[in-house]
């Protein structure tokens, strides 16, 4: 008997079971680059056995000391029994730099995420994640000045900034849940929608010739007064006779941050590899002062297979995108 979920269901999963700790004030452009740090339950959702990737982002450099962000994760999904169940394990390692005190975030976080095969005959999940480590964050208060420091309108670093800081970091505990679902509709559409608390997250690949295909993404967060929306396309186009099964392809799009930016983004797939370059055109209230200009940003992927019995390359029914 075929397994049978409707969107209906999906959406009140989400809604009941997105759950998070606290949510991460990391800033991507290529926010798909980095699953973990949206939903714990994206985890393992590509096509291969394992992946690992590497972002890193430089903001703000024509206007103020650059916010430098950068992020390594890596994933590895393991059938489990005979049913087409899957488990991925993963990591999530992330760094952020804001501002001229040099205020930072560590995060070291370990992820599992569990895929239930909801059918028999085409690749449809339901998957439930969890993450959870360590968050550290501080500042240099040798970076930091004050109204003491000041005389007659001049700056002077001789005289002290007249605080008395007890501590310049504190770690604490964090982590996050979620949930997602992935299928397949018609002739080579793969899609996934997935929610964790403060997150909501969306993606569809869709065939539109022999050697062309369409990528949206989307994600939004929210966390009281604040709220980023980010949406957008890319059109990959096949380089290689195979067509749509090829293994080199070139990708040119454009992501909306709303508010604040127009991101043009390209992006190349040889083989177990896929490189991205993405630039923030500022569109904000900040965009005479920046001249525009936001951040550049760089991904590196790496995906492979396993080469024993437990590799999913041959398989009808697993976690793709």
């Amino acid at each position: 008997m075929k397994n049978r979920f409707t969107p209906i269901a999906l959406l009140t999963c989400c809604c009941l079971m997105g759950v998070a700790g606290t949510a991460q004030d990391f800033h991507l452009s290529q926010f798909y680059e980095a699953p973990l740090l949206r939903n714990p339950a994206l985890a393992g959702i590509f096509t291969g056995d394992y992946r690992v990737q590497v972002v890193y982002r430089n903001q703000w450099n024509s206007v103020t000391t650059p916010y430098q962000t950068g992020a390594v994760s890596g994933e590895a999904r393991f059938p489990v029994g005979k049913q087409n169940d899957y488990v991925t394990i993963g990591v999530q390692f992330a760094y952020d730099q804001a501002g001229s005190t040099a205020l930072q975030t560590v995060v070291a976080m370990p992820a599992i995420n569990y895929h239930k095969s909801l059918s028999s005959d085409r690749p449809t999940y339901l998957s439930v994640g969890f993450m959870g480590g360590i968050t550290q964050r501080g500042f240099d208060p040798s970076k930091v000045t004050t109204n003491n420091q000041y005389q007659n309108g001049n700056y002077d670093p001789a005289f002290s900034n007249g605080e008395n800081f007890s501590r310049y970091s504190y770690l604490y505990v964090d982590g996050a849940a979620g949930i997602s679902f992935s299928s397949t509709a018609g002739n080579g559409i793969n899609y996934y929608l997935g929610t964790s608390y403060y997150q909501f997250n969306a993606g569809i690949t869709i065939p539109a010739g022999d050697n062309v295909k369409i990528v949206g993404q989307f994600n939004e967060a929210r966390q009281g007064v604040y709220s980023e929306t980010v949406a957008g396309a890319m059109v990959g186009y096949a380089l290689l006779k195979e067509g749509l099964a090829s293994d080199r392809m070139i990708y040119g799009g454009l992501l909306y941050r709303y508010g604040d930016a127009i991101v043009p983004v390209v992006k190349f797939d040889l083989d177990s590899y896929d490189i991205g370059l993405s630039y923030d055109v500022n569109v904000s209230s900040l965009k005479t002062a920046s001249q525009a200009m936001g951040g550049v940003e760089l991904s590196l992927s790496y995906v492979g297979f396993f080469t024993t019995s437990n590799s999913s390359l041959d398989k009808v029914n697993c976690p793709r995108f």
